[in-house]
């Protein structure tokens, strides 16, 4: 029998507390064709058979022939090391460090990941990271609002429109309010944000590149939030760090990143890795772990959990976050592939990118009708305008094997016919050739 542990009695009350009748009118927003139709499961199986029924379904999978994906997770060449090292049980089955005396190579390998973030974008402080790029700006603007006493966050809609759904979530129930600045065909309006930014201003919330491709310098929009006493936060792409202005040279507050593009494959949504820095000024607020190198009464090194601001540690009151579940492995795997890289390493693949993405803009726009967003610097990630629907173009296309990228009206319904474009290092020019042509065929 199982082990159930509400009684019929707690269940009643539960039910009655939250105002339903019975357990079926919590589900009442599902419509009835969605709910399970029968949990009578089959016969289970022999290991030999399971797997060879595995292996029958994953050959019916179709590789693409060409993909242009982007818009926060991208399809980079990732070192095989990476895989190997960090497959290593030490590492794989790590558990949060508690206990220092146990956990030092963990500790050791998160300060190793803080330093090689704190290098990347050129502030005092990393954590050991939060869950992805979106709770990271969650994350940020929180520290902003703590420590300005402030409750307006001023957001460019520039940003990732995934990471502004999730700010907008997370805040929901919070009295903060979020003002969303509108773009210039795809671009940030910096005399806007400007204007925008007041004595009441928690937080300047931007992006480099933009969602759409554009590449920045906010450094005069950070001094006129330093001015009103807001706090200037940048959300970045790690590979295009090695060739970008960085946030400390523009002078930001906090910095965040979604990490996947450092060493985690795009796999179906995850895992993902919010990768976050800042200035000591803002260190005292900042979520998560943050580990701190340090010497024994015999002059070793050591390794400890420092500056601890999560519940477990201190009263949930004075927590800045919660962050429980270990994201080392991801945090370490991000520092593997930096390793292995190095400097002229993420360079190159940065260059590479970027090449790629100019000969991809030249094909498209060679096509009658297809032209670019706009005229701005852009990265490795373009948006181009086509004569037709792109969600339309986007489908055509996928039915020949080619992923063309994202079709901006989603999320912005004025750019129907825009088409969100990334290339890498592992953008080939015969991947270009295959979609310019399939692209021109349907047009």
């Amino acid at each position: 029998m199982p082990f159930i542990p509400h009684t019929s009695h707690d269940t009643a009350a539960m039910l009655a507390r939250i105002g339903v009748k019975n357990l079926d009118d919590l589900f009442a927003d599902i419509p009835p064709h969605m709910h399970p139709q029968s949990f009578s499961l089959p016969e289970g199986l022999s290991e030999a058979d399971t797997v060879a029924m595995l292996e029958d379904m994953a050959q019916r999978n179709s590789q693409p022939r060409a993909s242009f994906l982007g818009g926060g997770v991208y399809d980079h060449s990732i070192p095989k090391a990476v895989d190997a090292l960090s497959s290593r049980g030490e590492f794989y089955t790590a558990y949060t460090p508690y206990q220092p005396e146990a956990a030092q190579g963990t500790l050791q390998a998160i300060f190793e990941y803080q330093t090689a973030v704190c290098r990347l974008l050129e502030l005092d402080v990393a954590n050991a990271s939060v869950y992805d790029g979106g709770s990271a700006i969650f994350e940020a603007a929180m520290m902003a609002v703590r420590a300005t006493q402030r409750d307006e966050l001023v957001v460019d809609a520039a940003v990732n429109p995934l990471y502004r759904a999730m700010l907008a979530t997370l805040t929901a129930n919070l009295q903060i309010a979020i003002t969303v600045v509108p773009h210039q065909q795809g671009c940030p309006d910096m005399e806007a944000l400007t204007r925008a930014v007041s004595t009441k201003t928690a937080a300047v919330i931007v992006q480099n590149p933009a969602f759409m491709g554009s590449v920045h310098d906010y450094s005069a929009l950070f001094a006129t939030a330093r001015e009103h006493g807001a706090t200037s936060i940048i959300g970045v792409n790690p590979v295009m760090q090695a060739v970008l202005k960085t946030p400390g040279e523009m002078k930001a507050d906090i910095a965040v990143a979604e990490g996947q593009s450092i060493g985690l494959p795009m796999a179906f949504g995850g895992p993902f890795l919010g990768i976050m820095a800042c200035t000591k000024d803002m260190v005292r607020q900042m979520p998560g772990r943050i580990v701190g190198r340090t010497e024994d009464l015999e002059g070793k090194p050591g390794y400890v959990l420092t500056l601890q601001a999560r519940e477990q540690h201190i009263r949930r009151a004075k927590a800045t976050s919660n962050i429980c579940s270990n994201q080392a492995l991801c945090a370490l795997r991000a520092l593997m592939h930096l390793c292995l890289l190095g400097p002229v390493g993420l360079t190159r693949t940065a260059e590479l990118s970027m090449l790629r993405a100019r000969e991809a803009a030249a094909a498209l726009t060679a096509l009658p009708g297809v032209t670019l967003l706009h005229n701005k610097p852009y990265a490795h990630e373009f948006a181009v305008r086509l004569p037709i629907a792109a969600e339309i173009a986007v489908q055509k296309l996928a039915g020949q094997g080619i992923l063309a990228g994202i079709p901006l009206g989603r999320w912005y319904p004025e750019l129907s016919t825009a088409l969100l474009v990334a290339c890498t290092e592992k953008t080939t020019p015969r991947h270009i050739a295959l979609f310019a042509k399939a692209l021109g065929d349907i047009l």
